[in-house]
């Protein structure tokens, strides 16, 4: 199955998370304000991903239909 533009920004922003991870698992943080804006960065991530797949599946049913 081909990849759909919601498929493309989903790996986009995983990448982006990963990146996040990898940092704040190796103890990169320089102080308490470098974390929780790592923090804020990774929750943010997390709902845009949660928004696409919603409108992917939406679109997926419209287009079913």
């Amino acid at each position: 199955m081909a990849k759909t533009v919601f498929d493309v920004l989903d790996e986009r922003l995983a990448e982006h998370q990963r990146s996040i991870q990898d940092f704040m698992c190796g103890g990169s943080a320089e102080n308490y304000a470098a974390y929780k804006d790592a923090c804020g960065a990774f929750r943010g991530l997390a709902i845009a991903r949660r928004e696409i797949e919603d409108l992917s599946r939406n679109y997926m049913e419209d287009e079913d239909d």
